[in-house]
């Protein structure tokens, strides 16, 4: 293990029954449903961004962030770090892998201090190293800065050359370094060189920087990326998601506003802003997807958000059938709310194996091509002769859809109909999300008819961007209530020079 350690749009529903898959070559390429499938497009689903946690003032520090971090692993997967602060010194370890892997007591145990800062990154392809692992941990002129952030800084190449003609000289690919190198050249006071340097980014981000003295959360002045501030007895805490807090029992305060700087030092916590708030775009896919249910943004539930998706499909695009099922985890909430909406009931009809999700095993070809399987599988006596409506919460490729339509086919369901608790994903996001290139979203090139055919359902249907608003409530009165859809609708919030921008997870390439 390598380590680092330091001091629809509305759809509309297809026609026609494809009882017979295997027939057509455009559904099944082999003997069996998946057969010539390369295993990294077994879940095809838009790629996680990342997960911070801060701690100031507990003596606990590093134990608070490790649970935390815990916490929030399913916004990251690919490497882990926490950094604390004491007396001026910082310790710091770094890792690849799960939290519960990269961190044992003895390295616990030397993370010493009462302020911490950690992080949970998930990366693009061939990112996956340890010199973009988070916190970073630099040297300027005050002494130790540690920076880690979630999200996507889509002027980076830009900052990143005039930066590089100036003669800095980057360790890393990641676009947290570049907000380091930015504070570092200011000749002002920190939490003023902080608001600088922010003043040049565009994206979507939530930061943390801690020094010596201070700890500095932040978030963009849209407030794409959530970020929240809690108290566990006399500290304070920040978190991606309320979750953490629920884990390490700590209570929520608010939400940290989009604009907005909270400084914490010896005085207590300092309420400032860098920039005022532009136009509100929370990510919509953190209420349909990313975000875990237990988790409140901007105290709305995500479960009962998206049990309210469920029922607002069911509204929309009610269809006969026996039973109800959702693709796990995500879509449950919203399969329960189409299931309670309808009266149809609600079964387990697909199961997902918790125990699949890294291995450092390469399976053989044969295994490889049934990855799938390995990873979710339908139950045989609950959809065999049934009438299935399939929910699940996007489509993005595609590959994974057909795979589960045809699996459920397989096990004996007699029609897969497919709900989707979003509107149809046609653009690439900039703001701190990995999607693939546009000619590889399906929606945008293909029809909703097309998609419905190419995934072999009985029928298809999105949900559409009112009825995901009214699920989501949000804020009345601001644009789409406050929601990011440029995943939808191609309206991006900020400036994207598309030449330019880079469409990545965690801002590396």
């Amino acid at each position: 293990m390598s380590s680092a350690t330091g001091s629809a749009w509305s759809a509309e529903a297809g026609a026609g029954r494809l009882n017979q898959p295997a027939a057509d070559a455009r559904f099944w390429s082999g003997d069996y449903y998946n057969e010539g499938h390369s295993h990294e497009e077994i879940f095809d689903k838009v790629k996680e961004e990342c997960g911070v946690f801060g701690v100031f003032g507990h003596p606990g520090a590093s134990e608070l962030a490790y649970f935390g971090l815990h916490a929030l692993q399913h916004r990251g997967e690919e490497s882990c770090g926490i950094c604390t602060s004491e007396e001026g010194a910082f310790h710091y370890h770094r890792g690849m892998g799960l939290v519960k892997e990269v961190f044992d007591r003895d390295k616990l145990d030397g993370l010493v201090g009462d302020r911490a800062i950690g992080h949970v990154r998930y990366s693009t392809s061939g990112s996956s190293k340890l010199a973009n692992a988070q916190p970073l941990v630099f040297k300027y002129r005050d002494g130790d800065l540690a920076v880690c952030t979630n999200g996507n800084i889509v002027n980076e190449p830009v900052i990143r050359r005039e930066l590089e003609e100036q003669g800095s000289i980057f360790q890393t690919s990641s676009d947290t370094e570049v907000i380091a190198h930015l504070i570092a050249r200011s000749p002002k006071d920190l939490v003023e060189a902080v608001k600088d340097a922010f003043a040049r980014l565009i994206g979507g981000y939530a930061f943390l920087i801690m020094t010596k003295d201070r700890l500095i959360a932040a978030c963009d002045p849209n407030g794409f990326r959530p970020l929240v501030l809690g108290r566990i007895g006399d500290a304070y805490v920040f978190a991606s998601e309320t979750c953490a807090f629920e884990t390490i029992g700590a209570e929520y305060v608010r939400d940290v506003e989009p604009g907005e700087l909270l400084v914490l030092d010896k005085n207590g916590l300092r309420e400032e802003r860098f920039a005022k708030m532009e136009r509100r775009a929370i990510c919509a896919m953190e209420y349909i997807y990313f975000a875990r249910p237990d988790s409140d943004i901007y105290q709305t539930n995500l479960h009962s958000a998206r049990k309210r998706m469920g029922q607002k499909l069911a509204l929309e695009a009610f269809v006969d059938a026996d039973i109800v099922t959702g693709v796990p985890d995500s879509s449950i909430s919203a399969a329960i709310g189409y299931a309670e909406q309808t009266g149809i009931p609600y079964e387990l009809g697909l199961i997902k194996n918790k125990y699949t999700g890294r291995t450092f095993i390469q399976p053989s070809q044969e295994l490889r091509e049934k990855g799938v399987k390995m990873k979710l599988s339908a139950v045989r006596r609950v959809v065999e002769g049934k009438r299935v409506v399939m929910i699940d919460d996007s489509i993005v490729r595609g590959t994974t859809s057909l795979r589960i339509v045809n699996m459920l086919r397989e096990a004996g369901a007699l029609e897969v109909h497919v709900r989707i608790t979003s509107p149809p994903f046609m653009n690439p996001c900039y703001y701190g999300i990995d999607t693939p290139n546009p000619a590889d979203l399906i929606a945008n090139t293909k029809s909703v008819e097309e998609i419905r055919k190419a995934i072999n359902a009985d029928s298809l249907y999105f949900l559409t961007k009112e009825g995901l608003m009214d699920a989501v409530g949000g804020h009345e009165g601001e644009k789409n209530r406050g929601l990011c859809m440029s995943c939808f609708d191609h309206d991006y919030p900020t400036q994207v020079q598309f030449e330019q921008a880079k469409a990545t997870s965690c801002s590396c390439d």
